[in-house]
């Protein structure tokens, strides 16, 4: 589907956004119930590693049953499947953790966010889209909103091998948007989520087999706010709507938006962390962050009402 296709159908368009939105509001989640897991006597890597696998081994059986067609692909699909998965799944959520390992994470997400600049970019340089100048001011205002939001000058000393992951994360990120806006318009969506965390999954399980993982641990108690649930229950609640559950509505919304306008809206992202963060861990939030956050919030709606006006 052309961008100006996807920008002219507006019922359709905004139902993509409300799809676009709920996805991300769902990966925000993720970020409490992971601290709750890892302060439960988990590490990073386990808790991606069965976060991935996990969603991977209910969704994939489950499309295979209730829609096999879904996973019919070709040859000339395989370097979609494997860029998907690799980047958009497994990719960007491995680096972002060893960035946040080694770096304040408050850099870490300003540095994954560069992803909507790099969409914008690849889309003026290589497929030629011209983009209104109010766009590029909404991107801009966006990522300054969020550096705001996140306060990175707190930081110091910062390592390179933690900046140079979170650099890395941001462009996995661009390729699961780029990806993923090319994968939705020729696929089910359902299959390409299933064949992305498949594809994640193996990777993942390399790095962190499942005999390293604490499975012992599984029954040790995760804290969220007044709330305590054991901590595979909360890993289950990861699997499916953390990760099942935005990755294939963000792939349907996919289907209706450009890239460019989707990695835009990605950056409330952070923000709705920030907030679960203030709900269920009962981590402060500053005056400058919600001015951030509403500047945040003005670059997004900003960028949302300039690209009606661009040519393809």
């Amino acid at each position: 589907m052309a961008l100006s296709d996807k920008l002219t159908r507006s019922p359709s368009r905004g139902r993509a956004t409300t799809l676009s939105l709920t996805s991300w509001v769902l990966f925000a989640s993720s970020g409490p119930l992971a601290a709750a897991v890892m302060a439960a006597g988990w590490s990073p890597a386990a808790v991606t590693s069965v976060r991935i696998l996990l969603a991977a081994v209910l969704l994939v059986p489950t499309v295979a049953v209730l829609r096999p067609h879904a996973l019919r692909f070709g040859r000339a699909d395989l370097g979609l499947l494997l860029g998907y998965g690799l980047l958009g799944v497994a990719g960007v959520q491995l680096l972002f953790f060893v960035a946040v390992s080694r770096i304040p994470v408050g850099v870490a997400m300003v540095l994954v966010n560069i992803a909507p600049a790099l969409v914008a970019v690849w889309a003026r340089v290589v497929r030629g889209t011209r983009l209104p100048e109010s766009a590029w001011a909404g991107i801009v205002l966006a990522l300054g909103g969020l550096v705001v939001v996140a306060q990175p000058w707190q930081a110091t000393g910062l390592d390179r091998l933690g900046v140079a992951a979170g650099i890395g994360a941001a462009i996995c990120s661009a390729g699961y948007f780029l990806l993923g806006e090319h994968g939705a318009g020729k696929h089910d969506s359902f299959g390409l989520t299933a064949a992305g965390l498949a594809i994640g999954a193996v990777l993942v399980a390399v790095l962190a087999p499942p005999w390293s993982l604490p499975l012992g641990q599984l029954d040790n108690v995760a804290t969220l706010g007044s709330t305590r649930a054991p901590v595979w229950l909360v890993l289950l609640v990861l699997a499916v709507a953390c990760t099942v559950l935005p990755y294939l509505t963000g792939l349907l919304a996919l289907r209706e938006l450009p890239a460019i306008l989707a990695s835009v809206l990605a950056l409330i992202e952070p923000l709705v962390a920030t907030m679960l963060a203030w709900l269920l861990l009962g981590q402060a939030i500053g005056p400058t962050q919600l001015v951030g956050a509403a500047i945040l919030l003005t670059g997004a709606v900003l960028v949302q009402l300039a690209l009606p006006a661009a040519a393809p």
